[in-house]
């Protein structure tokens, strides 16, 4: 199982030069990859841009959003954006979208929250295509670089709907698992591989997931985070956060029985020391 690392793109009072210090320890450490949390009605960094920065910060990691609320976002940009960082980091990108389950996202979007789904069903259709190289939307040529793989960027699906598991086999190479630990993650993961199975998909889904951790002296720090972003539902992910390096061991440990592919953990505290001090705990 590899192991990835969060950015905190999404922790309020973040300075922009720390994300990119940030990205070059964790290349430096040996992460597997780096990803971001994606909200829109919230003071995070925007996704694409810090991996952007991140992507000309580094060398080697991977980068993924981890989860970008794609009906937000209007799709033949997004395409173009996603075709362009791909290039950008010689094919380190990975795109992570989902339909999103909170309608502040939506409202400040301008973007209806409960067509989000048919929206994003069509959105993905119009984005391969753009891919592939064909005119889309009116275009008469296409709209955006190719793809370091000549095809597509690669998309990792999220979400727990069944609507969801069937995007995950059409367009995806993989779904990713919120942090809701391992015991929410395993009946998902067998959800998803019984479903590509019975799509006749070759191979096996990429299987994700996120842990939040929290290493040092002020956890509380972590807690308060938690609670500024999740709300009345932040107590739930706290109590499941690493807050050890034994603990840490442990989570990693049933994420490899589960069959999990890749683990991001990602920090709850925007501290320089995290990416260190976490490499020393596990790697």
């Amino acid at each position: 199982m590899k192991i990835g690392i969060g950015i905190p793109n999404s922790i309020p009072g973040t300075e922009g030069r720390l994300l990119v210090e940030w990205a070059r320890r964790a290349d430096a450490l040996g992460f597997s990859s780096l990803s971001t949390i994606g909200r829109v009605a919230y003071p995070s960094f925007e996704e694409l841009t810090t991996l952007a920065a991140a992507a000309g910060a580094t060398e080697h990691i991977g980068l993924l959003t981890g989860i970008l609320l794609e009906p937000t976002r209007e799709p033949v940009l997004l395409a173009k954006s996603a075709a362009s960082l791909d290039q950008l980091s010689g094919g380190r990108f990975t795109l992570g979208v989902g339909a999103g389950a909170r309608p502040d996202d939506f409202e400040v979007s301008g973007r209806n929250f409960h067509t989000r789904g048919k929206r994003m069903d069509a959105d993905l259709e119009l984005m391969h295509r753009a891919w592939r190289g064909e005119p889309v939307a009116g275009s008469t040529r296409p709209v955006c670089p190719p793809p370091v793989n000549g095809e597509r960027v690669p998309v990792l699906m999220g979400g727990t709907s069944p609507a969801a598991i069937a995007r995950t086999v059409r367009w995806a190479v993989g779904w990713m698992s919120g942090g809701g630990g391992p015991d929410f993650a395993a009946p998902m993961y067998e959800r998803v591989r019984s479903a590509w199975r019975d799509a006749g998909r070759e191979g096996s889904p990429w299987l994700v997931a996120l842990q939040y951790f929290v290493l040092g002296d002020d956890p509380e720090a972590g807690h308060r985070y938690l609670a500024n972003y999740y709300g009345e539902f932040s107590e739930r992910i706290w109590a499941g956060v690493a807050k050890d390096p034994e603990a840490l061991e442990a989570v990693i440990r049933r994420f490899e029985e589960i069959g999990a592919d890749e683990l991001i953990l990602s920090p709850t505290i925007a501290s320089l020391d995290q990416p260190e001090v976490l490499a020393r705990a596990i790697l």
